[in-house]
């Protein structure tokens, strides 16, 4: 099988949810994020944009309900042993087929969780998840149960992450000297990507953001590519991608002369970043890192220009983001441990002049200070 993990490592992410499933009392939970199935077994598919679940029972025992083009994909990549196939029909109602199969599993009148809030159940589906099960048994919603579990990394995921940083910091490389007057995005981009795939990185679950000139002000993926002039601003934000255990980075390059306005925004979120770097300890929580990169905005002067969040757990995510959950923003009250891997970034987007810059890098936290894994320092980078 193609398992990126010890069986050992399987086992005891197991033990870990059941026993959160016996503190909640559920004699089952029923699993529809792909990034929860990864997690829990090595299933790795793009399969669940159709309906999919892993049933999870007290007892550890697992079976998961897909379709036919993802049994092979199951067998080959996961632990799991049990898989029942719903089929491809003309009105077909796999949350019917679901609904047997916990009967089959005799958790009819049970206690089932149900995880809810992931883009592996759609409303549509969830709708008709709710019709079949609301006289089955006592339905609680257990989302962000596994979530949460996956929040603290292992050793042997640790070290994905810093592979995957190490080709973030790769992909960077590649970029660099294609970054001048006359560059073109086109090539920026794809030498990005290539030096993440030849270094055996995987697709990121989300695109790179890439856009110069007034598109840099933008924080997400658009089609279209242009070329860069004398002076420019060129905003990327990429992840090296290991196994699906992301890596996140992102800069504001310029090109030519630096601008004074350009140089106002970096010192700031340089300013930011550290202050940040410095509140990712144990002992405060998601909201004070946040907190501390609102303050530096504040004492520069550009509250307005800020976001509302500086950034978030990262890990194994699939599509349609590599954003993980808890994140930094105002009042978030999940506190810093040791051993998570959280990407911060200071996005800054004058929109009145037309300024972009940013600045962001991932990092493991330690009984003290956060680990940065990129190898690339804070400078700004001019070309």
């Amino acid at each position: 099988m193609a398992l990126h993990f010890e069986r050992s490592e399987f086992d005891a992410r197991r033990d870990r949810l059941m026993i959160e499933m016996a503190e909640k009392k559920l004699d089952a939970i029923l699993l529809f994020a792909q990034e929860s199935m990864y997690w829990l077994t090595g299933y790795d598919t793009f399969g669940f944009c159709f309906f999919q679940c892993l049933v999870v029972k007290a007892d550890g025992s697992m079976v998961l309900l897909t379709r036919s083009a993802d049994l092979r994909q199951a067998r080959h990549t996961s632990i799991i042993d049990n898989v029942v196939l719903w089929t491809d029909r003309n009105g077909a109602n796999p949350a019917v087929d679901l609904r047997n199969l916990l009967n089959d599993l005799d958790l009819l009148g049970a206690r089932i969780g149900v995880e809810y809030d992931t883009h592996g159940l759609t409303a549509y589906n969830g709708r008709r998840l709710d019709e079949q099960l609301q006289t089955f048994g006592q339905i609680a919603d257990a989302s962000g149960i596994v979530g949460r579990l996956r929040l603290f990394k292992s050793p042997a995921e640790i070290a994905k992450a810093e592979k995957a940083a190490n080709l973030s910091d790769d992909a960077l490389d590649a970029a660099l000297p294609l970054i001048k007057q006359g560059g073109d995005e086109a090539l920026i981009l794809a030498a990005m990507q290539g030096a993440i795939f030849a270094g055996g990185g995987d697709y990121p679950a989300n695109e790179f953001i890439i856009g110069s000139g007034v598109d840099a002000l933008l924080c997400r993926y658009k089609a279209g590519r242009r070329k860069l002039t004398k002076n420019d601003q060129l905003t990327l934000e990429w992840a090296g991608v290991f196994h699906h255990y992301h890596a996140p980075m992102m800069r504001t390059v310029l090109t030519g002369k630096v601008s004074k306005r350009h140089q106002e925004l970096f010192d700031a979120a340089r300013a930011a970043l550290i202050a940040v770097e410095k509140a990712m300890t144990p002992g405060n929580t998601f909201g004070d890192v946040f907190d501390a990169h609102a303050r530096t905005m504040e004492a520069h002067g550009l509250t307005k220009h800020r976001l509302n969040a500086c950034g978030y757990s990262v890990g194994a995510r699939f599509t349609p983001s590599w954003m993980d959950m808890p994140m930094f923003y105002q009042g978030n009250p999940e506190p810093i441990a040791p051993h998570m891997t959280l990407f911060a970034h200071m996005i800054i987007m004058d929109s009145e002049t037309e300024t972009a810059m940013t600045l962001g890098r991932t990092y493991l936290t330690t009984e003290s200070q956060p680990k940065p894994l990129s190898r690339h320092d804070l400078d700004l980078i001019v070309q």
